[in-house]
């Protein structure tokens, strides 16, 4: 068996992977009556990637933080409030579960730079920011969505923190930044209805399976 035969079972994923990435994120910014299609694409995407996990140190962290993006993924096709408030529960813990993955490969505290404290003020400021639009739609909300905020953004600072070469790990949390910037405006500025919502919505998917790839190409770094 020759090298290109020995990594095909790492490429096959990816190549999976990638396909449907493009896939749900043309069909999120097509008109609506392709949209259904989206309740394949969507929840086929986090087991697709969790196929690499077994490559990375962190196995298990990873594995939890692709397990929870699954949960929300699926949670937020709805568009009830309950669906709402699971899928945002469910990526709180993927955060978490990234941030114990980072603080695994890290030795010094997440707090240790001006940079690193500075980013979770202005990231506290900008999830209190966020709670505070979508108070304007659902009140039930607000705190919730201020608390991912947070996570996210402690998520974010974390990546910073982790030893050696982390450009992967830290592009992919800053890519995840965007995406929920992204959706953040979508849900509660622009709104669902609006012109060019779901244009923006393809561009939340493009950005977030760019930064999920990303994340779990970083963890699988030894």
């Amino acid at each position: 068996m020759d090298r290109t035969q020995l990594s095909r079972p790492r490429r096959m994923p990816g190549g999976a992977f990638a396909a449907l990435a493009v896939a749900d994120a043309l069909l999120a910014a097509a008109p609506a009556r392709w949209q259904r299609a989206r309740v394949v694409t969507k929840p086929l995407l986090m087991p697709t990637l969790a196929t690499r996990a077994r490559l990375a140190p962190q196995r298990r962290q990873l594995v939890a933080a692709q397990a929870f993006s699954w949960g929300g993924d699926v949670a937020l096709l709805g568009r009830s409030r309950a669906s709402f408030l699971a899928g945002v529960g469910s990526f709180v813990g993927a955060h978490l579960a990234y941030i114990s993955a980072f603080r695994a490969r890290s030795s010094a505290p997440v707090l240790d730079t001006p940079g690193r404290r500075r980013f979770l003020a202005a990231g506290g400021l900008l999830a209190a920011g966020m709670g505070l639009a979508a108070a304007r739609e659902d009140r039930a909300v607000a705190v919730p969505v201020a608390a991912y905020g947070v996570a996210l953004a402690a998520m974010v600072a974390a990546s910073a923190a982790v030893d050696g070469d982390r450009s992967e790990v830290l592009g992919g949390a800053a890519l995840f930044l965007a995406s929920d910037a992204l959706l953040g405006i979508r849900t509660f500025i622009v709104g669902e209805e609006r012109r060019g919502s779901a244009a923006l919505e393809g561009l939340v998917m493009a950005t977030y399976t760019a930064a999920q790839w990303r994340l779990g190409e970083g963890l699988a770094r030894r």
